[in-house]
């Protein structure tokens, strides 16, 4: 089964609740059980007190000591009896579990109450609070000396009462929390619903919303704590549509770009088969391999620009030699260089003297650098005539790097500039085989890399001039 938040929330509430009422409980009911014993405790000893002020009234005390005198006598102990018709508890009476037991200072009884008759006689040792056990039964004691008299006077009574209370506050703290814990569970059970309520609204939202829907997802009144899930969701929602209409332009632009290639290589190879002779046969096979040639490089265009339409390569930013990546890039292209009979020259400066080829490095993604700086350069030299001349130059400044590819190409007129940035935008009566690519990959590359593209007329009166600006921030270098 699967961990339900509902189901969590109850049972870590239900938890710290139990755990802090579960503890109070007890400590309430160990708190009145002690509070329960020190005041029965301080019952007994006001009872001694007043047994011993009768003790020491001087008409009380002359009756008594004349009636425990003619005791005496006959050696018998005044005993005093216990009458519980007139105090019943429960049908029980309560004077049989209190009493009290007069002595003399030399230890004769003089007098005692009939239900401690089981009892010896006090003594000056037994004074004070005292448990004692007679025939079975537990008994609480408390014992005291008559200040005139020095008659030793015992109270007593019985642990039957305070156990019966014991009992009581037990039950009463026991039987509270058996009734209030489901009680509690079954509230926070409501309140967690109560509580979790937005999220079912989110998922009956969530469940509504189509693919491909731009509409964010809204609640009337969302919680403090929904609105930055809500915030994200709703911009995941919008990358996933742009994602999907991208990914959708993307295979129609594919299947478009890539059915008129294959078309004609597929015709050249039928035509080689049916040609009479071998002359025709290779004439058609050459055209066949050069469509394919070509549709071998706009598919690896097309992929490049899918993946970095996917959001940027692979690799995580990373420092990146731009003059490494361009020296790379330029022996790659070097049959293609040998083909146009190209001049290409390629220099850097920096504002730091001396110049170091690291101050030339870039926190980036590599595969998209090389990508951009491969397709500037490849698009130059198709551009340009036999025997023309691509120039590319660095420069490091404070807080920028520019990179500049120049050729003397046919160029792009101003008002067109910003349409060739488009994909599959070929520029009419263009004499290249491009596929209208390379500068989209450029640009996307750039964007990865916050970098601004600029088109401007070359130098010289012919010609294209593509300026890149990274902006990086400044790194020191030691002279050596």
């Amino acid at each position: 089964m699967k961990p339900s938040l509902k189901g969590r929330l109850r049972w870590l509430m239900a938890l710290v609740i139990a755990g802090v009422t579960i503890p109070l409980a007890i400590l309430g009911y160990r708190r009145a059980v002690q509070e329960m014993n020190e005041l029965a405790d301080g019952r007994l000893a006001q009872a001694a007190r007043t047994v011993e002020t009768l003790v020491e009234n001087p008409s009380i005390a002359q009756a008594m000591h004349a009636s425990m005198e003619r005791s005496s006598r006959r050696q018998t102990t005044l005993v005093i009896p216990v009458r519980g018709s007139d105090c019943l508890t429960e049908g029980a009476s309560c004077e049989l579990e209190v009493g009290f037991q007069v002595a003399s200072r030399r230890g004769e009884l003089w007098a005692e109450t009939q239900n401690l008759k089981r009892f010896t006689a006090p003594t000056a040792s037994d004074l004070g609070f005292e448990d004692i056990k007679v025939e079975g039964e537990d008994w609480r004691t408390y014992t005291t000396s008559a200040a005139g008299t020095g008659d030793i006077i015992r109270v007593a009574e019985r642990h039957d009462s305070r156990a019966e209370i014991t009992q009581m506050l037990r039950v009463e703290h026991g039987l509270s929390l058996f009734i209030e814990l489901p009680i509690l569970m079954l509230l926070m059970g409501w309140a967690v619903r109560r509580a979790l309520q937005p999220l079912d609204v989110l998922t009956d939202e969530l469940s509504r919303h189509s693919p491909g829907n731009r509409e964010p997802v809204v609640l009337d009144a969302a919680p403090t704590e929904l609105s930055p899930v809500l915030s994200a969701l709703n911009g995941f929602l919008d990358r996933s549509v742009d994602a999907l209409e991208r990914e959708q332009r993307f295979a129609a632009d594919a299947a478009h770009e890539l059915r008129t290639p294959l078309a004609g290589a597929m015709a050249h190879l039928h035509n080689a088969r049916m040609a009479s002779d071998w002359s025709h046969a290779a004439t058609s096979i050459a055209k066949a391999q050069h469509g394919l040639a070509s549709l071998a490089r706009r598919i690896e265009q097309l992929l490049i620009l899918a993946g970095l339409d996917a959001g940027a390569a692979s690799e995580q930013r990373g420092p990146v030699d731009l003059v490494e990546l361009i020296q790379v890039a330029v022996e790659e292209l070097a049959p293609l260089i040998a083909g146009q009979d190209a001049d290409l020259d390629f220099s850097w400066e920096s504002a730091n003297s001396p110049c170091f080829s690291g101050d030339f490095l870039l926190q980036g993604h590599a595969a998209a650098l090389s990508a951009l700086l491969r397709n500037l350069i490849e698009n130059a030299l198709r551009h340009i005539p036999k025997g023309g001349a691509v120039s590319i130059h660095l420069t490091r400044e404070p807080q920028r790097i520019c990179l500049d590819v120049i050729d003397n190409g046919p160029g792009i007129p101003a008002p067109r500039r910003e349409a060739v940035f488009a994909r599959f935008h070929r520029e009419s009566g263009s004499e290249t085989n491009g596929h209208g690519l390379g500068l989209s990959i450029v640009m996307r590359a750039a964007e990865l890399h916050e970098a601004a593209v600029e088109l401007r007329d070359a130098p010289t009166a012919q010609g294209l001039w593509v300026h890149v600006t990274f902006p990086v921030q400044e790194m020191m270098h030691e002279v050596p």
